[in-house]
């Protein structure tokens, strides 16, 4: 069906995380989704470029070819007590902590996010509070690789603050962190979650989705092949 275009990348998707045994019931297997923009800074949004799409075929972690020599030399890096196997990360793309980091503005995901920060909210720096400063974040660190939840092509209550809590402030700006900060192209969250779930519905998503899905439920994710793709995980 997903081949002659009868459901939607998103509902191959979901589809694809159940028979993998992921849920939203379960933080630790919870759904994963692609980061499939790289264009957060644009003040229009063009689908038909390519330029602003994310390359499908790398996992997050090398997106930015300049990541690669890093993640290459760690995997290279041999254990002196021959104890533990090869990786190219020690972090993995879906956790429960980067669930309740993604989700920290909704309950239960709030309280969950405090409980494991021993009763308080982590310091604002480290909060989930900029889309373009997440993807950056992402770009610059190759130990930084988590790739998206469902939430972020429907859901546009979890960018906003509605409850009021009090996440703190920036460091160096001084910035509070309320609603989290949008792509210039978006103009609310609801315009966000639009223009998002179009992107991942266009032509180029769909010519290259399966390149993603080979790395996160196919034939690259261990093996020789996942070496060869920079995919090996703690």
């Amino acid at each position: 069906k997903w081949v002659n275009r009868e459901i939607s990348n998103f509902d191959y998707l979901i589809q694809l995380n159940t028979m993998a045994g992921r849920t939203y019931n379960d933080l630790a297997q919870y759904p994963v989704f692609p980061w499939i923009l790289r264009d957060y800074t644009s003040e229009e949004l063009d689908l038909n470029n390519p330029a602003v799409f994310r390359d499908l075929s790398k996992p997050i972690g090398v997106v930015n070819e300049k990541n690669a020599k890093t993640v290459k030399e760690k995997y290279n890096f041999e254990d002196p007590l021959g104890m533990i196997d090869k990786f190219h990360y020690g972090t993995h793309y879906s956790n429960a902590a980067g669930v309740m980091h993604y989700l920290i503005r909704v309950e239960p995901f709030t309280t969950l996010h405090i409980q494991l920060q021993s009763g308080r909210f982590d310091c604002a720096d480290r909060q989930f509070h900029s889309i373009p400063a997440t993807w950056q974040a992402l770009m610059d660190n190759p130990n930084d690789v988590k790739e998206l939840i469902p939430e972020f092509f429907y859901f546009p209550e979890f960018l906003e603050n509605q409850n009021g809590f009090n996440l703190g402030q920036l460091q160096i700006s001084k910035e509070v962190v309320n609603d989290v900060v949008l792509p210039k192209w978006a103009h609310s969250p609801e315009d966000f979650i639009y223009k998002h779930r179009k992107a991942l519905e266009s032509e180029y998503v769909s010519a290259h989705l399966h390149e993603w899905i080979d790395l996160i439920f196919g034939y690259k994710q261990r093996g020789p092949a996942a070496v060869e793709a920079l995919n090996v995980f703690y």
